[in-house]
């Protein structure tokens, strides 16, 4: 018992120091959920505070109650403050049913002892895409089902491009994209915008381009990870990039684009509807590796979990309200609903045929990586924060990419 408690007041910590980038709100339904009896209420917690009862989501959630026989009672919070809830709500002893996380957060709950495997519930996940469905697994076992992914991409002004005379096409590398940057600057137009900033959004966007120059997370000042950050602070000393990445979340990020001044933006999905929005023609085009193809990029999006309970006869009906919000007719809706690509290869051909313009971000997605994935876990966090701070003292000045990246290290260690 003291150990599950100290790693349950570990975890509460690292989920601190994780914020949401999916297309979520940002306010709070700060009640706690009911104890409802097995067969009577069952309690479920997302991080949709922007979904009332009467938006489609609100709606299929409580018919996946009623199509289990049971009601239920669901709760909205923001990400950071659910889980630090639902780490509270298990030392009590009174977790929810159900629970859709973001998907860093759900090994700081394996670590704290709170999920089930799907494995153990009789979930199916053999249909979900591996690379989504590592971001919900530790040591090889799944604790949940991806209700979809998003990620990021490039988006371009068709008309600045065009104006400089650069197909973006030809956007295949570190090299053509730095090139097609200095016409458009030359030209007396803006080049690229993106959030850099000291949250785990600026890592979450630096990501790309540190995987795309081929770094691991283990080892944040190798020579890759410091080309990453000598090509971020390249692009803001020639002006390229605004000096103001540094502040930049990514809604900000996202309003300097809609601007049209801008060739491109780092964004994700979830901005589609808002490009449409924007009042000019835009595209679409994977991050560029360092030397080409498409750039690893990191996996956003929630999982369905279904937390530990003293009542063990109460996870038939949850397993029938997560399979119920995952098959493939509700996850069509509700992805196209939140703007994220589904996890199954058979919806997310669904999608397209419906919405062509999600063509690039399946293929974006399929190249991503869950930011906890290939054995990091709850360690992440502690590897996250000093590479924002790297990234923050290096396009400030403060430091030179290879100082501020092996400081970043010697911190990501002792976090360790």
């Amino acid at each position: 018992m003291r150990n599950r408690r100290h790693n349950l007041i570990t975890a509460v910590a690292a989920i601190g120091a994780l914020t949401s980038l999916a297309a979520c709100g940002s306010g709070a339904d700060s009640s706690a959920p009911g104890s409802g009896e097995a067969g009577g209420t069952y309690t479920f917690w997302d991080p949709y505070p922007q979904f009332d009862t009467s938006s489609p989501w609100g709606e299929l959630v409580a018919k996946c109650g009623s199509d289990a026989g049971v009601e239920v009672k669901r709760t909205s919070m923001d990400t950071t403050d659910l889980g630090n809830k639902a780490l509270l709500a298990a030392q009590q002893g009174n977790a929810p049913d159900v629970m859709l996380v973001d998907n860093p957060v759900v090994s700081t709950l394996v670590e704290a002892g709170i999920l089930n495997k799907t494995s153990e519930l009789g979930l199916d996940t053999k249909p979900i895409q591996r690379n989504i469905l590592g971001a919900g697994e530790i040591d090889g076992a799944s604790y949940g089902v991806p209700i979809g992914a998003n990620t990021l991409a490039l988006y371009y002004n068709k008309k600045v491009l065009s104006a400089v005379h650069v197909d973006p096409a030809s956007v295949k590398d570190w090299a053509s994209l730095t090139a097609a940057l200095r016409k458009v600057k030359a030209a007396g137009m803006k080049g690229i915008t993106f959030s850099a900033n000291n949250t785990e959004e600026g890592s979450f966007q630096f990501l790309p381009w540190f995987w795309g120059a081929g770094g691991d997370l283990t080892e944040l000042n190798s020579g890759q990870g410091v080309a990453a950050l000598s090509l971020w602070k390249q692009w803001v000393a020639s002006g390229y990039a605004p000096k103001d990445v540094l502040q930049n979340t990514q809604t900000t990020t996202w309003q300097e684009f809609a601007t049209g001044d801008y060739a491109f933006g780092e964004n994700g999905t979830w901005q589609l509807g808002n490009a449409d929005k924007a009042g000019f023609d835009y595209g679409v085009i994977s991050i560029p590796g360092r030397n080409g193809g498409s750039a690893p990029v990191p996996t956003g999006g929630e999982f369905v979990t279904v937390p530990v309970q003293k009542d063990a006869s109460r996870y038939d009906v949850s397993k029938k309200i997560v399979t119920c919000l995952t098959n493939s007719a509700n996850l069509l809706s509700t992805d196209n609903t939140l703007m994220y690509v589904a996890p199954t290869a058979t919806v997310q051909a669904a999608q397209v045929k419906s919405d062509p313009r999600l063509k690039p971000w399946v293929r974006a997605v399929a190249a991503a990586r869950g930011r906890t994935s290939g054995g990091l876990g709850t360690k992440y966090p502690t590897i996250s924060q000093p590479m924002w701070t790297a990234v923050q003292a290096a396009l400030s000045g403060g430091k030179s990419p290879k100082d501020a990246l092996d400081a970043a290290q010697r911190a990501a260690g002792k976090g360790n």
